[in-house]
């Protein structure tokens, strides 16, 4: 019995003893700080969404959400129509820099 005693006490010292070296050596120095109440780390860029950068959205995942599908097929919906206006702007830009059209202001 006292084997079992001195061996339980044993592993229970080693025990220790690595996860006091593991953390030392490890240490919480590499945690990153939480991010401010109000933001995500979903990513946009500042300026030129393109219908790839809303296909390629995702979100963090809890417990009370909206299902994926439907958010996937928000997105994709949304991809596509940026896709449209993009290049119905770059058709009206290129046929339309020619005409002098000032865009109904006066001089």
């Amino acid at each position: 019995m006292l084997t079992v005693v001195l061996y339980l006490l044993v592993m229970l010292v080693v025990g220790a003893v690595l996860y006091f070296v593991a953390s030392a050596v490890f240490g919480r120095s590499e945690e990153m700080a939480p991010l401010p109440a109000g933001t995500t780390p979903t990513v946009l860029p500042a300026v030129d969404v393109t219908g790839d950068d809303v296909r390629a959205l995702r979100f963090q995942q809890t417990v009370r959400g909206y299902k994926a599908s439907e958010v996937d097929w928000a997105l994709a919906r949304l991809g596509d129509e940026i896709d449209a206006l993009r290049y119905r702007l770059a058709e009206h830009e290129a046929h339309g820099s020619g005409t002098g059209d000032d865009h109904g202001t006066t001089s």
